[in-house]
């Protein structure tokens, strides 16, 4: 399927995840291709995008780091009121990374993916355009929904694999109301807030940028739907549930009914959590809501999905270049990289990857349930015992999370001018920087496994 001096990665799905896919493997001097079914890779929907400071690292080695803070604001203050990181508009952040890709000709538009044939030597992706996309491998970035996910599943099940996962792999608990909307002149909302809103069966937040805010209505479903069960909310259901919620506050002088009328775009979603059993079959590998999803209140699911495609790409570009430095030579041709191998690969990244991840989504399974209270012990902590422990917060952040921020990864092969953020906190892993012996690290490893 694939010429034997050709390495080719087939990325499907244009999302902030895939776009940083994209971004990496140019870095890493491999060929690829992106794959996005919309006509447009960028859409305003209304959602923001919050980017803690291990995936602001893994930005600065990408070069993208400058563009995407000059269009978001940074986190400030958050209120805490009753009922009574660094955010960004997700399509500015996902235009800033397509206007800064490396090869524009390699995003293509407009490509749905209807099928995936796996081989020994190679895959190819059918899109319902009748085109059809040769490579070495996929990586499957298109969402909590992933079309790949399901393909792999398939592959696995023809193959009478034990490595199949649930065709469902992901319940769903509560339903999210968001919406963007113009902020009043003179309201006490400021770039940076985050507003936090606790009560029964429900919560609130809104995050505030430069001249917008984003607020988001997460609400307890009466009984778990049946899992891939997939609902459409009209017009009506939307503007029932935020009339429902219209008394909550967003700030201490506005409601949710304030704001209602200055919404500039918006919508709602059942929320899906879950962690998917196998990453990988074959030549099909997943990342970012594909083979992990969680609620958005600590803006933690694009997070793990830069980090998931460091480490798979850490991996990659070790595997590539080890295997085509011990079976090159001035007398022999490129070999193709084993399946063998490029099945460790996939393994150890989904090894590397399931410490942290699963801290990460069990603290986003307590905040969304703690903060809608969930059951009266969440209430109790939430409305009486975290409050009166001294500098709580500050501990909680000065000890487990920022210690959980130390340890994530940072793309191995790439060299920065400098280290952009010093802490108490000493980072597990450091950045290669460019003074040190060997500087221009990438720059020495760029185009060795393309084939295009």
């Amino acid at each position: 399927m694939v010429p034997d001096s050709e390495f080719k990665v087939i990325v499907v799905g244009g999302g902030p995840v895939g776009l940083t896919a994209a971004h990496a493997l140019a870095k890493a001097g491999i060929d690829y291709v992106l794959l996005e079914h919309r006509r447009e890779v960028v859409i305003d929907v209304g959602a923001s995008l919050v980017v803690w400071p291990q995936g602001f690292r893994i930005l600065t080695q990408l070069g993208i780091l400058e563009p995407l803070t000059a269009l978001g604001v940074e986190l400030g203050c958050t209120r805490s009121l009753e009922l009574g990181g660094h955010k960004y508009k997700t399509s500015w952040a996902t235009e800033a990374m397509k206007k800064n890709a490396a090869d524009k000709a390699r995003v293509l538009t407009g490509k749905q993916v209807v099928d995936i044939e796996s081989g020994a030597d190679g895959v190819v992706v059918h899109c319902k355009d009748g085109s059809a996309h040769r490579g070495s491998m996929v990586v499957g970035a298109d969402g909590v929904h992933s079309l790949v996910r399901q393909r792999m599943r398939h592959l696995a099940l023809s193959a009478a694999s034990p490595k199949v996962n649930d065709e469902h792999p992901y319940a769903c608990e509560y339903r999210l109301f968001w919406c963007t909307f113009l902020r009043p002149v003179g309201c006490d909302l400021a770039a940076g807030d985050a507003v936090e809103v606790h009560g029964k069966d429900s919560s609130l937040q809104c995050l505030n940028g430069a001249d917008r805010s984003w607020l988001f209505i997460y609400e307890r479903l009466a009984a778990p739907p049946p899992r891939g069960t997939r609902v459409s909310y009209t017009a009506a259901d939307i503007d029932a549930l935020a009339m429902r919620n219209g008394d909550h506050a967003v700030s201490e002088t506005l409601r949710v009914r304030d704001v209602l009328p200055l919404r500039c775009s918006g919508g709602m979603s059942d929320l899906e959590e879950g962690v998917v059993e196998h990453w990988s079959f074959g030549r099909v590998v997943l990342a970012g809501d594909a083979c992990h999803n969680m609620t958005p209140n600590q803006g933690l699911g694009y997070n793990n999905g830069i980090q998931d495609i460091a480490v798979l790409l850490n991996e990659l570009h070790g595997a590539l270049r080890d295997h085509h430095a011990t079976t090159t030579t001035s007398s022999m041709p490129k070999t193709p990289l084993p399946l063998t191998t490029l099945t460790g690969v996939f393994d150890r990244y989904q090894s590397s990857r399931s410490e942290l991840l699963a801290r990460d989504y069990a603290a986003s399974v307590a905040l969304t349930r703690a903060s809608s209270w969930h059951t009266w012990a969440d209430r109790a902590l939430d409305r009486h015992v975290f409050p009166a422990i001294p500098f709580h917060d500050e501990l909680v952040l000065n000890t487990r999370m920022s210690r959980n921020v130390a340890q994530a990864p940072v793309l191995r092969f790439v060299r920065c001018a400098a280290e952009p953020f010093v802490g108490r906190i000493k980072w597990r892993h450091a950045l290669s920087l460019e003074n040190e012996d060997g500087g221009g690290m990438e720059n020495g490893v760029a185009g060795i496994y393309g084939g295009g």
